[in-house]
């Protein structure tokens, strides 16, 4: 009996890490096929936030999720990210870039398109 019950919780082990294996290959494969996307619109913000012309075109920019470089030459260049859902805009704080549509502009330019300030950040 004692040799049945190892045999039973050893292929419940294997049973399980082979889930767990397979779970993660799945979860893993649609992130490396989304950071792909990512890669050519980090090119063009480094050059965004080196020149005024190509500032504003940055400003308009309501495509995927923002890369790290992205959020912090915004940060750097005293811009807020909006909100294109919601109609809000974060100075900084949780959600400043992190929601799923929304862009990065001035706080000027966010006021005078009728974007409302966060009440926390």
């Amino acid at each position: 009996m004692k040799r049945y019950a190892s045999n039973f919780a050893l292929r419940m082990a294997a049973s399980c890490l082979l889930t767990i294996a397979i779970s993660a290959s799945l979860v893993v494969a649609p992130a490396a096929s989304q950071t792909t996307p990512a890669s050519p619109t980090a090119a063009p913000a480094p050059s965004a936030s080196s020149g005024n012309g190509a500032a504003s075109k940055a400003t308009t920019k309501s495509s995927g999720a923002p890369t790290a470089q992205d959020i912090a030459s915004a940060k750097a260049g005293g811009k807020v990210w909006v909100n294109t859902e919601t109609r809000v805009y974060h100075k900084g704080g949780r959600w400043y870039g992190k929601t799923k549509k929304g862009k990065f502009m001035t706080e000027a330019e966010a006021k005078a398109a009728g974007y409302k300030g966060a009440k926390r950040d």
